[in-house]
């Protein structure tokens, strides 16, 4: 099997040709890609069900196997995603500032690419694609470490993925796998400063905090989801359980799912009842404060862990609070920052909670499920950033490049 160096070497040499590819052609490779990918349907199907059959016996939980498995509307909606990164606007070599210096200095400010990104993943295909599009659109090496349980399909993609580039003649070191799916070689992986100039964690918070603790390339933190939806007592009731219902089971294995319900205690002893009934209704587990656990005895009580987990499950935690300084309160405290949102009328409330919740992506009167790439209008996304530098939020393009300046004189010194 490759070694790291070797995959790192190609990374930084290929880096540097990608940075020059004109627009078009990397966009005609991106359709080529696209093209691939519904052409390739049932030999990605087939080798994602190795996978699949492997988590079934290792009988992984329903989130792991809803994240891993393929379909072919799956196929479809990554091959869409990277038709709509194809009409995004190319980042490299935008002129972000120019300014001209008293002594004639011309001072331009330009979008160049970070050169080579380290993509580690758990068992998530559609992440190979996505950062496989971003990258090399915005001029980028990708080296993608998947998990284990999803070596297969992780193969599978790339395969198809790099028979795009070879349609426009890129060197396929454009996009690589590492094969080996060892811990020891993700920890190897994670000391290359030489060759990766940053490196993006995609998973649990176990995944992320090992590479946060290991890594000797800069860090860009992902991910973690533990949102929170409150709803206070002026909340249009009806949209308030549309919301909650679709934030917590549209798709709960994903990280803007809904993790914890906050309500007003003013609306609780009416209101609960019909919203925890649909939620159960739904296959939703109940987990309640003390005050819940009054009202619906029924309902297991939540710990002091429940309202730190980003449970990835039909699993939902309900507490009553006071108010909207108790709720905010509540979500700065045990909240990643990574997708928080408010039900109400009372526009004094909802620009509160904008204003002081610390979260990447704060929603009023909408649900938490659309903090997405594609949903923002990015096309695909490489990752959920929930730290302050570079990036915050759904990352796109523009977010994988960094900048340079180029300075025009006729003749200064200093």
């Amino acid at each position: 099997m490759e070694s790291l160096i070797s995959i790192g070497r190609k990374a930084k040499l290929v880096g540097n040709k990608l940075a020059n590819y004109s627009t078009v052609k990397k966009n005609s490779a991106l359709k080529y890609m696209a093209e691939n990918l519904i052409n390739e349907a049932e030999f990605i199907l087939g080798e994602n069900s190795v996978d699949i059959v492997k988590a079934r016996k290792e009988e992984k939980e329903k989130a792991f196997l809803d994240r891993l498995m393929l379909d072919k509307k799956r196929i479809q909606k990554m091959a869409e995603g990277l038709l709509e990164v194809v009409k995004l606007p190319d980042p490299i070599g935008e002129l972000e500032a120019r300014i001209k210096r008293p002594n004639g200095l011309i001072i331009e400010k330009r979008t160049v690419p970070l050169g080579v990104i380290g993509i580690i993943y758990e068992a998530r295909p559609n992440v190979t694609v996505d950062a496989s599009a971003l990258c090399f659109k915005a001029g980028n090496a990708v080296i993608l470490r998947g998990g284990s349980g999803a070596i297969n399909s992780n193969k599978a993609l790339v395969k198809v993925l790099k028979q795009g580039l070879k349609k426009e003649g890129i060197p396929f070191e454009a996009i690589q796998l590492i094969e080996d799916t060892e811990k020891k070689t993700a920890v190897e992986f994670m000391k290359l400063r030489e060759y990766i100039n940053v490196l993006i964690p995609r998973g649990g918070e176990s995944l992320i905090n090992t590479v946060v603790e290991n890594s000797l390339i800069p860090v860009i933190e992902t991910g973690v989801g533990n949102c929170h939806i409150f709803v206070d007592e002026t909340a249009d009731l009806e949209m308030a359980k549309k919301i909650v219902i679709n934030a917590k089971t549209n798709r709960p294995a994903v990280c803007n799912a809904a993790e914890t319900l906050l309500i007003a205690e003013r609306i609780a002893p009416t209101y609960l009842p019909v919203l925890l009934t649909e939620l159960e209704e739904s296959g939703v587990e109940i987990r309640g404060c003390n005050r819940v656990k009054k009202l619906f005895p029924k309902y297991k009580l939540a710990t002091e862990e429940d309202w730190f987990t980003e449970y990835l499950d039909y699993i939902i935690s309900v507490k009553i609070v006071k108010n909207i300084d108790e709720a905010i309160t509540h979500i700065n405290k045990y909240g990643t920052k990574h997708s928080e949102a408010i039900v109400t009328e009372n526009q004094q409330n909802a620009r509160r909670f904008s204003q002081e919740i610390d979260a990447a992506a704060v929603y009023i009167n909408a649900s938490t499920r659309f903090t997405d790439g594609f949903e923002f209008g990015m096309g695909a996304e490489i990752g959920i950033s929930t730290q302050k530098l570079h990036a915050r939020g759904p990352m796109g393009l523009k977010e994988l490049t960094s900048y340079k300046y180029v300075i025009h004189g006729n003749g200064q010194i200093r």
